[in-house]
């Protein structure tokens, strides 16, 4: 069974250590053995069914097996990860987050975590890029290892709000490259060390890796099995994008959404990780996972993780693959690429020496297991352990209960991908000064960079402990804060997250208690959302609806735009008060009942039922229904002056605007203006929208070229500072500024700079 987990039968624990029983021979004169490196079962093909397609040299014995995709893979994986620093990891954007002058709260996993100054970073940046170049080149690999992932994982720490699934799954491989053989291969160390050149690598290193791949599918299929994603609720929005065109041709969105997307989605990661498995399904899930990485690469802004995915793959294929293309390469080319001579025996190896025996008689009766040893132990001891974890952490949060929210956990290791969406109605944050009583408000968001905090507790409590330590410099005594935050999840009502009553700075919290200001979600009044869909098909374009879900005793304050000139309240459910406070007047509301509500001033909402009141807020934003039919009645006289059937007395300027004379006009008429930058923003779409695929690859390739070069630059600034100390401010004005210098390339960079600065002057009218 040594070879179980190849070709997709049951994994027996031994043959993480043994070698079970394989009747194939090692290539040599003398001896021969089986062990616990890659192998084939016997009579099984060298190459399985998902690649036959490609050539086989004319002999691979068992020993040339075992190695070839570590090469392959962690090459690839080194690479996509080096190329990941500069940009999801935030490489290039790193001053604009750690700079030393900077007041902003932070959210580390343990409160004592603290960035370093500015040029430290960097420091730490560049040592984790070197240890991802070193594991692709193979060279000092532990080092190098130990280089990525301890600056991997503190820069991870360090930050929970950049937390996600994909950047959890990159520190799990970095940690569980450090213990694996992956520079046994066409590595620089083995050119240094002849007994790693070309060696075998131990089997348990490719369950690692399979299981660990087979979890990421697999959990995330049963996390979808969730109610939300099964009704499609989760992603709702999704099948708006061009890419499921195609399925649209012959069902209606409605149904692109809920087969395609959520029930496509939830079948193929239960079953990826099984079908990848086996020889018979492997080449259709190979298709299948392909596509969908590839899909995902143009859905979410989710950096190197399709590509990731798309490279571990043939992780699942036999080891022998490359070596059997590399065979059928001429000659002179073989001398380039890759050993593909049979591999050495390596010490990280256990081997069954199997004694000559008679002919005809089982060459395995006469085998022996050699000594294991402690290495090897370990080495499944922590297969085991490692994989028991992954299993079990998921579903942990009975443990870490002060991270459960209305969703379990902190998000980023449960792979419970894309299962929930959120949109926030409304944020208010009130400070009380504990002395005086004076009460204050604060912008949503100040003195943070993020907008993670607004959905998790601990996050909060972080936080208004933030927000308390630097209200004291403004003369604010002992802070008090309160937060108030609606939230709808997959399209529930908006309702209260946290209690706004309670003062955050001094409310309890610990991560392994249930946090008691968290408000229950009211999941019970999920099946309004079917009654959401008739009431908005009921309304006209120019009409939006916000659904409203509020506890007894709690008040909704609310302030009505003068924008919204046609505001209203209607009760779904529950009694309701009403104060308007500009007359000073309660009205009392039952379900059904209906109300005006005067734009351009305050008013509360209170729920006077003993269960949780609901109700929507129907409105109409007057001004932009005005500026849609100033832009319609525009769009109607430039098309009659440029036809010259125009026959109304308009005046000057706004004739020499429609005939498409803008360049050095100062527009007095707001609406005009307005029309002129809608008509630009529409050409801009369109022009986008119609552009070629060598158009897109070369905005691309700007894109990435000042990704990378920022990150370049940025980091020997830092480099420079450290060993040489900084230069005067205004030198470092300029470097900034040339750091940030996007180069097009039909326009020189002053023309560029020129043109922005001509474009926000005109703006400003």
């Amino acid at each position: 069974m040594s070879t179980s987990i190849l070709t997709g039968t049951p994994l027996i624990f031994t043959s993480l250590i043994t070698g079970g029983e394989s009747s194939v021979h090692v290539y040599s004169p003398s001896t021969s053995s089986s062990s616990t490196c890659s192998s084939l079962n016997s009579g099984s093909s060298p190459i399985s069914s998902a690649t036959r397609f490609l050539p086989s040299p004319p002999v691979l014995s068992a020993q040339t097996l075992g190695f070839t995709i570590h090469w392959a893979h962690f090459s690839t994986t080194g690479l996509l990860m080096s190329l990941d620093i500069p940009q999801e990891r935030g490489l290039s954007s790193l001053d604009h987050r750690y700079f030393d002058e900077m007041v902003v709260c932070r959210f580390p996993l343990f409160n004592f975590l603290e960035p370093f100054p500015l040029d430290w970073m960097y420091v730490v940046f560049v040592i984790m890029w070197l240890g991802a170049m070193g594991i692709m080149l193979g060279c000092f690999y532990r080092l190098s290892c130990l280089m990525f992932f301890i600056p991997y994982w503190y820069n991870f720490f360090l930050d929970k709000t950049a937390w996600n699934n994909h950047s959890y799954l990159y520190g799990l491989i970095g940690f569980q490259l450090t213990f694996m053989d992956a520079n046994r291969y066409w590595s620089l160390d083995g050119l240094r060390n002849p007994k790693k050149r070309n060696a075998q690598v131990p089997l348990w290193n490719y369950t690692l890796l399979r299981m660990q791949i087979f979890i990421v599918y697999f959990i995330a299929g049963v996390k979808k099995l969730d109610a939300d994603w099964v009704e499609g609720y989760s992603m709702n929005h999704l099948a708006d994008h061009w890419l499921f065109d195609p399925f649209k041709v012959v069902m209606s969105e409605e149904l692109v959404n809920l087969l395609i997307v959520h029930g496509g989605g939830l079948l193929l990661d239960l079953t990826a990780g099984y079908l990848l498995f086996f020889d018979l399904t492997r080449p259709y899930a190979m298709v299948t996972v392909s596509y969908f990485h590839c899909m995902n690469s143009q859905l979410f802004s989710i950096g190197m993780f399709p590509y990731t995915m798309l490279a571990t793959s043939p992780l699942f294929c036999y080891p022998n693959w490359p070596k059997a293309i590399i065979w059928k390469c001429p000659a002179f080319l073989r001398k380039l690429l890759p050993l593909a001579d049979p591999p050495q025996q390596s010490n990280s190896c256990a081997y069954r020496v199997t004694e000559p025996n008679g002919k005809g008689r089982n060459p395995q009766r006469g085998s022996k297991e050699t000594a294991l040893k402690l290495r090897q132990r370990l080495g499944a001891i922590f297969v085991v352990l490692y994989l028991a974890e992954q299993f079990f952490l998921p579903y942990s949060h009975f443990i870490t209960q002060g991270y459960n929210n209305w969703t379990n956990g902190l998000y980023g290791y449960s792979w419970d991908m894309m299962v929930h969406t959120r949109s926030h109605q409304h944020v208010k944050i009130t400070y009380k000064d504990g002395v005086t009583g004076e009460i204050g408000y604060l912008n949503p968001g100040v003195w943070t960079q993020s907008r993670r905090w607004k959905d998790h507790a601990d996050m909060l409590k972080q936080y208004s402990s933030c927000l308390a330590r630097e209200l004291q410099r403004y003369n604010i005594s002992d802070p008090q804060i309160y937060f108030d935050i609606w939230v709808s999840i997959n399209d529930r009502f908006q309702q209260r997250l946290f209690d706004p009553r309670v003062d955050v700075v001094t409310a309890e919290w610990s991560p392994f208690k249930k946090t008691s200001w968290l408000m229950p979600l009211l999941a019970d009044l999920s099946p309004w959302r079917l009654k959401f869909d008739e009431i908005e098909k009921l309304l006209d374009n120019r009409t939006d609806v916000v659904f409203i879900a509020d506890f007894p005793g709690l008040h909704l304050e609310n302030f009505v735009s003068e924008d919204l000139g046609n505001t209203s309240i209607q009760v779904l459910k529950g009694e309701l008060a009403v104060e308007i406070l500009a007359e000073k007047k309660n009205y009392s509301l039952k379900e059904g009942d209906k109300m005006q509500l005067p734009a351009g001033d305050y008013h509360y909402v209170y729920t006077m039922s003993e269960e949780p009141s609901c109700y929507m807020y129907i409105y109409v934003n007057t001004t932009q229904v005005q500026v849609v039919e100033n832009y319609t009645r525009f769009v109607e006289l430039q098309e009659k002056i440029k036809n010259g059937t125009e026959t109304e007395d308009i005046s000057l300027e706004l004739r020499t605007v429609l005939s498409g004379t803008t360049e050095d006009i100062n527009i007095t008429d707001p609406a005009l203006a307005d029309f002129i930058r809608r008509q630009r923003r529409h050409e801009e779409y369109e022009k986008q929208k119609n552009v070629t695929m060598i158009e897109r690859f070369v905005k691309f390739t700007h894109k990435k070229h000042f990704t990378f070069r920022r990150s370049i630059l940025m980091t020997g600034y830092a480099m420079r500072n450290l060993l040489f100390g900084r230069p005067p401010v205004q030198q470092l004005a300029e470097e900034f500024d040339y750091a940030n210098m996007k180069f097009d390339a039909n326009t020189n960079p002053e023309s560029q700079r020129k043109e922005q600065v001509k474009t926000e002057d005109h703006i400003e009218l």
